[in-house]
């Protein structure tokens, strides 16, 4: 049993990167074996992002996920974070969402997370103008989304990046794949939850494509 919710409270190498906005309310724990995420979204003013060393140009990771069915609307982000590039919010490069009803494979490093892209978006949504259509475009073109019907149940997910190329799939089917150049960023540092409020994570397993 461990007090708190940094590192040494989640156990096995992984971190909290937003432990510190609400250190008094536990997000994640280990709980025989399985990582259990409770976001407290709304207190901390972000989603619980919880991270493992990962650290290779291509490769991916395999695990088990389920959504417990504790909140509405449960959703699951996963994948990887450099905090030492520049020019990119938090260093986000790229990721494949889970909701209840799609899944979303996006490269934020070249897109939203871009400090030029985001900029001239948050301008235009301060001036209450439209994004610009250039820059609308791009943003569509950096992700694509598919139909996807979740349900509480265990499921195996396997997440790769491969020059650049993102695939996902679920229990060996494959389900959705992408071409943007943030992909194939050199090092992804970090393997990343970013979760809303509930979600159980089993059997991580992070590799590298040699």
């Amino acid at each position: 049993e461990e007090d708190g919710n940094l590192a040494k409270a989640i156990g096995n190498g992984w971190n909290s990167a937003t432990a510190d906005r609400i250190p008094h309310i536990k997000q994640a724990d280990l709980v025989e074996g399985i990582l259990k995420i409770a976001s407290a979204s709304k207190e901390a003013g972000h989603a619980a992002h919880i991270h493992h060393e990962a650290g290779f140009t291509d490769g991916g990771a395999v695990i088990r996920f389920r959504f417990p069915g504790l909140n509405k609307a449960e959703t699951l982000q996963l994948g990887f974070v450099d905090r030492e590039t520049q020019g990119v919010w938090a260093g986000h490069l790229c990721y494949g969402i889970l909701s209840q009803s799609t899944i979303t494979l996006v490269d934020q490093k070249t897109g939203i997370m871009n400090l030029e892209n985001r900029k001239r978006r948050d301008e235009a949504v301060a001036r209450k103008e439209k994004v610009p259509s250039d820059l609308e475009a791009l943003l569509k073109a950096k992700s694509v989304t598919v139909p996807y019907k979740a349900d509480h149940e265990w499921h195996e997910l396997v997440l790769v990046t491969e020059g650049d190329e993102m695939r996902l799939s679920i229990d060996g089917k494959y389900l959705a794949g992408h071409r943007s150049e943030g992909f194939a960023h050199p090092m992804k540092r970090w393997f990343s939850f970013l979760v809303n409020n509930t979600v159980w994570i089993d059997d991580v397993k992070i590799w590298k494509v040699k």
